[in-house]
């Protein structure tokens, strides 16, 4: 791959990604203060500026390399917002509330991506192509950041969420899982799929999990936004 094919694809992605990842931190952020607690807000995270949010690390290099090595897979992650729980009006259901902003910006966001492809036709046709890579990417990859935060392993959204409605039986059980939870992802994002290849076999459990909510949203946000 060029230079030039690699700024290109760089430009397609950028607008994109930094929107995702912005509007889902913040998304948290804004939730957790308006129920309550301020730590967010008192450390600059309840804000649209991608440099409180991102990590260089796991929101620019992780992802970037896997993007232009072509991997099967890509991973990636932002500062986490802290919340303090306790801090919170009704602790155990503000916590739900909290996890659930991030994917639902992300949802909404795509939602706005579809919804702009309604304004290509005003573009020139050599601009045109450029922005539609963009809403493309827009809406796939803030379904999938959706998606993926809401399966139910700690740290991931979707595990606070299970976390907050599930009976302590089976909460605080799941709960202690969230100091393993970054090394559980690993194995299931990459390693399984890894292992899995080189013993001529296709194991890939977290893909097969999520490609059918991912496509049932793409398709609701696509018909929501009028494009058929």
């Amino acid at each position: 791959m060029n230079i030039e094919a690699i700024l290109y694809q760089v430009s397609v992605w950028l607008i994109p990604a930094l929107l995702a990842i912005t509007l889902h931190e913040a998304g948290h952020a804004f939730a957790a203060w308006k129920l309550g607690d301020g730590t967010a807000k008192a450390m600059g995270r309840v804000t649209l500026n991608p440099f409180k949010h991102i990590d260089p690390v796991g929101t620019v290099l992780i992802p970037g390399m896997l993007l232009l090595l072509k991997a099967p897979f890509l991973f990636g992650y932002a500062k986490p917002v802290p919340v303090n729980f306790r801090a919170l009006n009704k602790p155990r259901r503000d916590m739900v509330l909290v996890a659930l902003a991030g994917p639902g910006m992300n949802f909404v966001l795509a939602f706005l991506f579809a919804l702009s492809i309604h304004l290509l036709p005003l573009l020139p046709d050599d601009v045109a192509l450029w922005v539609i890579e963009n809403q493309r990417n827009g809406i796939v990859l803030n379904v999938v950041l959706g998606v993926f935060n809401l399966l139910p392993i700690p740290p991931l959204d979707g595990g606070r969420v299970a976390v907050g409605i599930l009976p302590n039986f089976l909460a605080i059980p799941l709960a202690r899982l969230e100091r393993f939870g970054f090394l559980i992802l690993i194995g299931l994002i990459i390693l399984l799929p890894m292992v899995s290849r080189s013993l001529g076999m296709e194991f890939n459990p977290i893909g097969w999990v999520m490609s059918g909510p991912i496509s049932f949203v793409v398709s609701a946000i696509a018909k929501l936004a009028g494009l058929g």
